[in-house]
């Protein structure tokens, strides 16, 4: 219980929360003593307007981030005030601020909370409408709060500016030992492949985002401020846990065939999945010490785990014989040369935290790394493209501008207390999505009308402002720290908080609750309606889309491969990229099947297609990962002219299935027909073999790990065209039904 709190407390959420509840209490405290509570907590809205934007990035960023979130609040709130006795005008302006703030969001993940910050200030300009000099005065406070804020938040960088990158670190580090020891779980005997998978896919999505926040912030600060050594290391640890998420999906043999084959020699199997999950332990054992910043003590000997594997190696040929036990060595060995990998590269992070680690480790790998980020530039034709129902933002943005209308204007002409909690439901529930806005409407009604009960029933007992001012304090606190963690209970916080403000300011505290509950529930209403019936954004009309994606950047990162085992050499920056986007694009894909599945039956169309070409795009990428992990770290002959036709097949499968998704009329034909493929992958082993055989000198060891290449760039080739073939056939199923 106690290391959960620690935890919770150490976590980003309640930091974040922690810098916008002092940059919106001490000026509230401030003005109170000097009698002007309204211009202190008018400085408090400009806190709560400017800290979404706050969102993980280089200090440079940041800092304009929050200035033009601050500035635009403000102005916002002003042009309003200013409008709104002009009726005539006033309705055609606040749809067209609403709509084209909304659009915002099509400029990436910043300009979102930039757009949301500036609708809640919308929403909220109608909680206090002011004339002449005092409209101003009111939104120069709102300016003067967000200003405030953005010293808060530099502060707490200063005090901890390493503190966000090492527990994004410390959670990146957990997140992969979980999808270590999922690797682990496929080799247990009758293990539920299905279910396993599912998970990884779901783990992807989240490394996917921990990914993102790190780039944003490590290759941010060395592109833009130069590399400390702080900087450096973290960048050495990211680097070194997605070589390790690599060589985890690398591990990916056909698990039926050698269940089959060695399920008669359970030791081998038991030795390698212990070891795999002590792999994991591991690096759960480092995440924890990295939060804890606690000395790191490895529990396991990853050294003597790989000598038993290796002992379990030879126990297994000695049994079979050298000639019977020839496959299964190769692929064991092959697992065990990944498992080497594995242990050197989590060598690397542990140093990394234990000792000052060689700057000589980062020699190179630095290079371009600005082409891992997302451009920062904000072009007007990124707009005027997005102006069309193709566009998911473009729908939200119409959808949302009208229901916000609509519900102004229920909240002006009908007899309802506060238009603005109305606006202010609809704008916090909500999304793009039909499923997260469905749960989030729930949420938000569970949790104000359970909010409501607690805080009337507190004050119904406590009658000390100042037991009441601490509480409100406290609920504030604990509501922003669980908005991303928890939604349901951050409502309740968030609705404590406001009943309690008003308990200090007004002694109609019952009418309050049953008209924040009231209005909670017509805009969670209207948000719901909105999103099921003005043009919802239904997930199976972007599946193709994402399938697309995932299957051109499984694609690319096939033709890297294939342009690296030719060519050899090092690693090129654009091997690496396909290789990022090729994770980034099979974790998009997994999402937008979550959100499928989180919409009405009648809308999760083709399901079982769509699961089952994501889970083939998976295993997909596992197989190239397998392929261009051997290749890189083996010393590889040759590429032969059967490898690159068979690699071309492949390349031609995925090539027509976006054609089929693109319902582009072609006359689909694979390179070579099946018989000729099969006779590729015996040329291609006879061919390896009498090469080696005439090679002089040659002995038996250096012929064995010659054929062991052989062996198992055939299998990877075997499972790649057959895999591509699948996704063709899947494809087309898809697009018939």
């Amino acid at each position: 219980m106690i290391y959960k709190i620690r935890k919770f407390t150490d976590s980003t959420y309640f930091t974040n929360a922690i810098k916008v509840t002092i940059a919106a209490v001490i000026p509230v405290v401030i003005f109170s003593f000097l009698g002007k509570f309204e211009m202190g907590f008018a400085m408090a809205l400009g806190a709560f307007f400017t800290y979404p934007s706050d969102i993980p990035s280089s200090l440079k960023h940041k800092i304009n981030g929050i200035l033009v979130t601050a500035f635009l609040v403000a102005g916002i709130n002003l042009i309003v005030n200013i409008v709104y006795p002009y009726s005539w005008i006033f309705y055609p302006f606040l749809a067209v601020l609403i709509f084209l703030i909304s659009m915002l969001s099509v400029y990436g993940q910043r300009a979102t909370m930039v757009s949301f910050s500036g609708l809640i200030a919308v929403s909220l300009a109608f909680a206090s409408i002011n004339s002449g000099w005092a409209m101003v005065l009111h939104s120069g406070l709102i300016l003067s709060g967000g200003l405030f804020y953005l010293l808060i938040s530099l502060i707490f960088h200063g005090i901890r500016p390493h503190r966000y990158i090492e527990l994004q670190i410390a959670e990146c580090i957990k997140l992969t030992s979980k999808y270590l020891k999922l690797r682990g779980d496929l080799w247990t005997l009758n293990a539920n492949k299905k279910s396993i998978i599912e998970k990884q896919l779901h783990l992807q999505v989240e490394l996917n985002t921990i990914h993102q926040n790190i780039r944003e912030v490590l290759i941010s600060s060395h592109t833009t401020s130069g590399s400390s050594h702080q900087n450096r290391k973290m960048l050495l640890v990211f680097i070194s846990l997605v070589e390790i998420l690599e060589l985890a999906l690398s591990t990916a043999f056909d698990h039926d065939k050698l269940h089959q084959k060695f399920d008669d020699h359970p030791r081998v199997l038991l030795t390698y999945q212990r070891l795999a999950y002590n792999l994991a332990a591991n690096l759960k054992q480092l995440s924890k010490s990295v939060k804890k910043h606690i000395k790191y003590i490895s529990k396991h000997t990853l050294l003597s785990d790989l000598n038993s594997l290796q002992l379990c190696i030879a126990e297994y040929e000695n049994d079979l014989g050298k000639n019977t036990a020839s496959e299964g060595v190769f692929m064991l060995t092959t697992m065990l040369q990944y498992a080497e990998k594995q242990v050197e590269k989590i060598k690397i992070v542990e140093r990394a935290f234990t000792l000052d680690f060689n700057s000589q480790d980062l020699k190179g790998i630095d290079k371009d790394l600005e082409k891992f980020l997302t451009p920062q530039y904000y072009p007007l034709s990124t707009l005027t493209q997005n102006l069309s129902f193709s566009s998911t933002i473009f729908r939200h943005s119409l959808r949302l501008t009208i229901i916000l209308m609509l519900g102004f204007i229920i909240g002006k002409f009908l007899p309802f207390h506060n238009v603005y909690w109305i606006l202010l439901t609809i704008i916090v529930i909500m999304r793009p999505g039909y499923g997260l806005t469905k749960e989030r409407s729930f949420h938000r009604i569970i949790g104000t009308v359970i909010g409501g009960l607690i805080a009337f029933g507190i004050l119904f007992i406590v009658k000390d402002n100042i037991v009441i001012s601490i509480l409100s304090i406290l609920c504030i606190l604990l509501g922003f720290s669980f908005t991303q963690i928890n939604y349901k209970v951050s409502a309740i916080f968030v609705t404590m908080y406001v009943v309690f403000i008003y308990g200090l300011m007004t002694p109609n505290i019952g009418d309050l609750v049953q008209y924040r509950i009231l209005d909670t529930v017509v805009g969670a209403a209207l948000a719901f309606l909105a999103n099921h019936f003005l043009w919802p954004s239904w997930e199976f009309l972007n599946i193709p889309v994402y399938l697309e994606k995932s299957i051109k950047a499984n694609q690319d990162y096939l033709k890297e491969i294939s342009i690296f085992y030719n060519k050899k050499g090092n690693i090129s920056t654009s091997y690496r990229l396909a290789r990022k986007n090729a994770f980034i694009e099979i974790g998009n894909l997994m999402a937008s099947f979550q959100r499928m599945v989180q919409e009405p039956k009648s809308k999760q169309k083709q399901l079982p297609q769509v699961y089952k070409l994501t889970v083939l795009n998976h295993s997909l990428l596992s197989s190239l990962a397998s392929l261009g992990t051997y290749i890189q770290s083996h010393k590889t002959t040759t590429a032969s002219e059967a490898f690159n036709v068979v690699v071309d097949t492949a390349i031609k499968n995925l090539h027509n299935a976006i054609a089929v998704l693109k319902e582009n009329n072609l006359e689909l034909k694979v390179n070579l027909p099946q018989e000729d493929l099969a006779m590729r992958f015996t040329e291609l082993k006879n061919i390896r073999e009498k090469e080696l055989k005439e090679r002089i000198p040659i002995d038996e060891e250096a012929f064995k790990l010659k054929m062991q290449e052989a062996q198992l760039v055939i299998e990877q080739l075997i499972w790649l065209t057959n895999l591509s073939e699948n996704i063709l056939k899947t494809i087309k199923i898809l697009k018939d039904s």
